[in-house]
């Protein structure tokens, strides 16, 4: 399951990326940037590229999401690595002795 799960987020990952050279720099994709004048009549919010991408992105991020989770069900946690650092920071180094 989760070979599977790696192997579709790189294809999502390489179609998004694809998606994203393909599109028109515009300057407003995604509604962001979008000016005034196009805000209310923006030809830009039904493009297929742009729809396009917007739903490759949720699919890819459901996808590392699940990944994430499903890799995190073999691990044990037993300490946080804060405590870690504290056990560490309690242990003083050693002066060495002058021989002279």
């Amino acid at each position: 399951m989760e070979n599977i799960l790696l192997v579709l987020n790189i294809i999502f990952a390489i179609i998004l990326v694809v998606l994203v050279l393909i599109q028109k720099s515009e300057g407003g994709a995604l509604g962001i940037g979008v000016s005034q004048e196009n805000f209310m009549f923006s030809r830009s919010a039904g493009d297929f590229f742009t729809k396009a991408t917007a739903v490759v992105a949720t699919l890819f991020i459901i996808c590392s999401l699940s990944l994430t989770i499903i890799s995190r069900e073999g691990i044990v946690s037993s300490t946080s690595v804060i405590d870690k650092i504290e056990e560490n920071s309690d242990d003083q180094p050693e002066i060495p002795e002058s021989n002279n």
